[in-house]
């Protein structure tokens, strides 16, 4: 059974995973440039995140 932790880092690459489609999906499509921008700042955020997460998440666990 998958713990906290896990699913923690589940949620966070997905949510990462998510942004990176958005603003793919928005370049494809022609939109706005400043919402690309947006977005692809906020996956580098969340990317920041994820990180953070996992490696709490792995130092927590080694003990």
């Amino acid at each position: 059974m998958p713990s906290f932790a896990t699913f923690i880092i589940i949620v966070a690459v997905a949510a990462v995973a998510v942004v990176l489609i958005l603003g793919l999906w928005n370049m494809m499509r022609g939109g706005s440039p400043n919402r690309s921008q947006a977005l692809m700042r906020m996956r580098v955020l969340l990317q920041f995140v994820a990180v953070v997460v996992a490696m709490t998440a792995l130092y927590l666990t080694q003990g």
